[in-house]
């Protein structure tokens, strides 16, 4: 046991994280005869070091497994490590170490540093993804989607990230640069394998309807990506060609608006343009320079290239439009072409400004008069994209827009020129990337033979681990005997696949490798992952909305079509924590130092004259200004933002849980702030933590009353004090046990709080103090075992009881006592107040005017004056009138 005088935390917390592994708490197995939950936060990716973030993302999951646990679920809480990827390849490079060592070593180092926290993690199904047993089932589960038609092989245009030197997917290019690298993205055409999620869009988009306990903005965000469009899809014949131009458009309404038809730069009539136009070759060239993502092309200069081709308007005889090359045309999006309405589309409008396009209005608000607007609209630079009726449209003129739009589309088919069609912003997922550390493609490339899948019997493919990171580009490319094999069918000498799979293809299953992640012969155990699946409650961060979870979406519904589970859905419930933030601090180089970047908060210096300081090494003074530690120099003080290490605004979990404990940073992470919300990580916050365990440790340590033996019942008739402190217990229980359920964490920690402040408040005197305030503590620390559960388990065994906390069920309330004991009603004398009275709630009026009669303040007003009336609110007011 602690120490009588002092907690001892890492005494304890050492203690009881050994006796939870000798007794295997946690570990579990499949049992029909209790209710299933399974509690997941996002694998962490082995870099070496766990943050502030990782303390966070886990306690929150562990509180929810352990919570569980004691309300009966039979809890699966697992841990493995996304361990593929180019942090590694890249760490091969800089330090010349093997991505495999440098892997397993951060592995063990990680899981040393997470041990500390005292996670209720089933460790004997850790896996990491990089494990051959792990990606062989991947390699079949790809040669099966192969089979199913969702993988497939073709050349298409890709973003290429030249720091990486690999392809991104679109989710991956993050305002045109690349998300690991930062590296401005560049467009190249590769021969690429994908996987065809497209297949399954109105299925992804409809299930979001069902995806109850997910958060509204991520549910929005995937709605958006899938991007479903409703428009028509025709064909322009261009003029003095044979072939045309196929557009689609979400407006065909306006189509008597149209001023110009334009194509992206990768389109296939761009490109043979191309070779034979010089200008057409040096204008694609340019727009492969800029950003990818739609917010750079957004924010882009429009710029088109006017082909001198033109197209036949197919709804008025004998007008051409001119065909431009234009760089906000996205290749990937429709059909890589579209017509320009610049008197309804800001965009067009830029673009016809620019090349002096005429604009021309064709809707009109109902409640204007037309042609007076459209004269206006005309000679102005701002579109009208309202709604309306259309005008200067021929047969759709007087039409709402939504009509107008059904009879464009009706015309199209009646001219067999186009039709009705739904489009997806969502593309096929290419998941082919050119680098070593990553699982391989299980295909064999044969001259005779084309694309020959390996044979399951020759899974998996394993990487060669003698490769050279001294040749640029991909190891595996160069390797001089690795790629060199036979076909499968025709036993010519062959060449393996040297691309290897987008590591979220490993991520978008492993929460299925959990529930039986020893097997075998096959990925799943299908009774087990038919017990354990969907996981009940998913965590991690937002940031993910539309990779890995749109993806697992994806792959669920796929590996279900194969065959290998019977989910559509990996995520029942889905929680999105905030970041952990910290103030940033400045000192003032002048070049005296090497500088870092300077502060964008107000205040700060100049870019070049100064230098980011790490939190430990600042120290306040008594007049509230900040000193560096090592030389005195003043600090500037920024603003709080996420922690990051360029900002060297980072504080070191290991450091903290060493100096403070588990339990101190566990209760400081749930208690500041809601956990869906950024918290600010604040050295008084921690001291504020530890100071708390401090006196609830001392509550059962040093009681003001006698406890008594455990089990001792508590009487049914109490005093005043102690029946007050029996009926706060019930109902701390109840508001805890529904904070939890709905992820108030820092308001079911205030609850508990204000209860053991209750106990320590109790008048020592009290009679039958003793036995309540056992009660009360008992339950104090049963409720706070999934949050702080090191010290819960000390205070529980201290208060004599044998069975540790994590083996003892919830505590359950009794309903009687969650009413209030008496209610506060207001009195009026004739209107006016005079006071208050406690009375039972639910009072009759004869009770409650009893009660109101009998105060001072009511008898100076009523003295012997005859009661006109009575007006009673029950349980809030009564009037009497005189």
């Amino acid at each position: 046991m602690a120490s009588e005088d002092s907690y001892s935390f890492r005494e304890v917390e050492a203690r009881w994280q050994a006796l939870w592994a000798d007794r295997n708490a946690f570990a579990v197995s499949e049992d029909t005869s209790r209710p299933k939950y399974y509690v997941l936060e996002m694998f962490p990716y082995p870099s070496g070091r766990i943050h502030m973030g990782h303390v966070r993302n886990y306690t929150l999951g562990d509180v929810v497994a352990r919570f569980r646990r004691a309300q009966g679920y039979n809890v699966l809480h697992p841990m493995g490590w996304d361990a593929f990827g180019l942090p590694a390849e890249n760490a091969a490079i800089e330090r010349g170490v093997h991505p495999a060592v440098w892997t397993r070593k951060n592995v063990a180092d990680m899981r040393e540093q997470f041990r500390p926290m005292g996670l209720s993690i089933d460790w004997s199904r850790e896996f990491a993804t990089c494990d051959p047993e792990y990606y062989k089932h991947e390699q079949k589960m790809f040669l099966d989607f192969l089979k199913a038609g969702l993988a497939y092989r073709k050349e298409s245009w890709v973003n290429w990230d030249p720091v990486d030197l690999c392809v991104l997917a679109n989710e991956q290019v993050v305002d045109g640069k690349g998300w690991r690298s930062g590296a401005p993205v560049e467009r190249r055409r590769l021969d690429q394998w994908f996987l065809r999620i497209t297949r399954y869009a109105e299925d992804l988009l409809q299930g979001i309807e069902e995806l109850e306990r997910w958060p509204d903005k991520v549910r929005l965000m995937q709605t958006n990506w899938i991007g479903r469009s409703v428009g028509a899809q025709f064909r322009f014949a261009i003029e003095g060609r044979e072939d045309g131009i196929d557009v689609f458009t979400t407006r065909p309404d306006t189509l008597f608006g149209a001023s110009f038809c334009a194509i992206s730069a990768n389109h296939p009539l761009a490109e043979d343009l191309a070779r034979t136009n010089p200008s057409v070759r040096e204008f694609i060239t340019e727009c492969g320079r800029m950003g990818t993502s739609e917010a750079d092309i957004e924010s882009a200069e429009k710029k088109g290239f006017d082909t001198g081709l033109r197209v036949f308007h197919p709804f008025v005889e004998g007008v051409t439009l001119p065909v431009y090359i234009a760089n906000f045309v996205l290749m990937d999006y429709g059909t890589g072409a579209l017509f320009g309405c610049p008197a309804h589309d800001q965009r067009d409008m830029e673009f016809a400004r620019k090349y002096g396009l005429p604009v021309k209005a064709v809707v009109a608000p109902k409640d204007q008069d037309a042609q007076a607007f459209a004269a206006a609209l005309e000679a102005s630079d701002e579109a009208y994209t309202g709604d309306g009726v259309a005008i200067n449209s021929g047969f759709l003129d007087g039409l709402p827009v939504a009509e107008a739009k059904a009879a464009a589309i009706d015309r199209l088919r009646e001219l067999g020129a186009g039709d009705g069609v739904v489009q997806y912003r969502l593309r096929d997922w290419g998941v082919s990337r050119q680098r070593y550390w990553g699982c391989p493609i299980p295909i064999v490339k044969c001259d005779c033979c084309g694309m020959v899948p390996v044979p399951e019997d020759q899974l998996p493919v394993e990487l060669p681990e003698d490769v050279d990171f001294s040749v640029h580009g991909n190891p595996l490319e160069h390797h001089p005997t690795w790629k060199h094999t036979t076909c499968p069918e025709c036993g010519k000498p062959a060449l393996r696949e040297t691309d290897t799979l987008d590591t979220f293809f490993e991520s978008s299953w492993y929460f299925a490798r959990f529930c039986s992640p020893h097997a075998s012969d096959r990925a799943f155990d299908r009774t087990a992952v038919d017990y354990w699946l969907p996981v009940d409650q998913y965590v991690g961060g937002v940031e993910h909305a539309v990779l890995h979870l749109l993806y697992s979406r994806f792959f669920t519904r796929a590996l279900r079509d194969c065959g290998y589970l019977g989910v559509a859905e990996p995520f029942d419930g889905l929680f999105t924590q905030g970041m952990i933030c910290h103030e940033t601090y400045e000192v003032e180089t002048n070049g005296e130092e090497p500088a870092t970047e300077a502060a964008t908060t107000e205040g700060a210096a100049t870019e070049g004259s100064s230098k980011w300081v790490y939190p430990e090494d600042v120290e306040q003074r008594p007049d509230g200004s900040l000193i560096r530690r090592t030389d005195g120099k003043p600090v500037i003080r920024g603003r709080s933002i996420k922690m990051s290490k360029s900002k060297n605004n980072t504080v070191d979990p290991n450091g903290i849980l060493e100096s403070h404990g588990a339990d101190a940073a566990r209760l400081f992470m749930l208690s500041d702030v809601p956990p869906e919300r950024d918290m600010d990580w604040s050295a008084a916050g921690i001291d504020g933590a530890s100071r708390y365990l401090g006196r609830l440790w001392r509550l059962a340590s040093h009681p003001a009353f006698d406890l008594g033996a455990p089990g001792t019942p508590v009487p049914d008739t109490l005093s005043p004090a102690a029946e007050a402190l029996r009926r706060q217990t019930h109902r701390t229980m109840a508001g805890v046990t529904a904070d939890l359920e709905k992820f108030r964490f820092n308001s079911a920690v205030a609850r508990i709080r204000e209860l053991t402040n209750a106990i320590a408040s109790l008048d020592p005197a009290t009679p039958d103090g003793g036995v309540v305030a056992r009660f009360a503590l008992e339950t104090a620390v049963r409720l706070f075992a999934p949050m702080i559960p090191h010290i819960a388990e000390e205070v529980w065994a201290t208060l004599g009881h044998d069975t540790p906390l994590v083996f003892s069920p919830w505590p359950v309330w009794d309903e009687a006592y969650l009413q209030e004991e008496t209610v506060q009603l207001a009195v009026q004398v004739n209107g006016k107040m005079r006071g208050t009275v406690g009375v039972p709630p639910g009072s009759d009026q004869d009770t409650a005017l009893a009660a109101a009669l009998a105060l001072p303040t009511v008898q100076a007003q009523v003295g012997d004056k005859p009661l006109r009336k009575v007006i009673l609110v029950p349980d809030r007011i009564i009037n009497v009138i005189v």
